[in-house]
């Protein structure tokens, strides 16, 4: 008998944690995305930790911006930032506050709302590739900036919000190198994934990007 995930929303607490505590464990833990559509449900597969001063590859190593304020808050709120010009992707603040590490959510197996999904991820061949990578992620749940600084935590209505779900065992959970990270930060083994899971996205050194001429 399969054992339906737990919606119970995950507490402050949960957030107000170590980075590398909280991201392993938010694999199997569903998030709820309320748009005036419907809802769409999705279950994290893959993440990566980013832990503040102590990591060259956060956006937070070299202290506050207006971009990453929101890192510098609470535990449990939303930061999201726009990337390449073209891209949306969303993290998860991690504790205490004024420490500003997140957790990026890379990629997810849509539950419920796929035909929502759907519409805004047309280039999916599959449902599988629906939130197949952070920025498709994003996309599919229809996160942009205005969705920055977002409280996941909050009671009552709020447009983002993480469930308790069904955490995932430690000997199904695999780590390695940070996808697309240059420099130190490169070599840190901080993302975390489901072993075998469809919706993982495949793993990519960074390349440097050339500007056009």
């Amino acid at each position: 008998m399969i054992t339906p995930p737990d919606r119970t929303p995950l507490s402050r607490e949960f957030f107000d944690r170590p980075v590398l505590d909280i991201a392993p464990d938010l694999l199997g833990r569903t998030l709820v995305r309320t748009t005036p559509d419907g809802p769409i449900t999705v279950r994290l597969t893959e993440v990566e930790a980013y832990d503040g001063p102590n990591d060259p590859g956060s956006h937070a190593y070299r202290g506050r911006t207006p971009r990453n304020g929101v890192m510098f808050g609470p535990p449990g709120h939303v930061y999201v930032y726009f990337t390449y010009g073209m891209w949306f992707c969303m993290n998860l603040v991690c504790g205490p506050e004024g420490r500003a590490s997140a957790v990026l959510l890379r990629a997810g197996e849509v539950l419920e709302g796929a035909d929502l999904a759907r519409k805004r991820r047309l280039s999916a061949r599959n449902d599988k590739e629906l939130a197949k990578g952070p920025a498709r992620l994003a996309t599919a749940l229809g996160v942009d900036r205005a969705l920055d600084g977002t409280d996941a935590c909050a009671s009552g209505e709020t447009p983002l919000r993480v469930l308790t779900g069904t955490p995932v065992a430690s000997d199904q959970v695999l780590n390695g190198p940070r996808t697309g990270v240059a420099g130190d930060g490169g070599v840190h083994p901080w993302r975390f994934w489901i072993a075998n899971d469809p919706t993982v996205s495949p793993y990519r050194a960074h390349v440097p990007r050339r500007r056009s001429s």
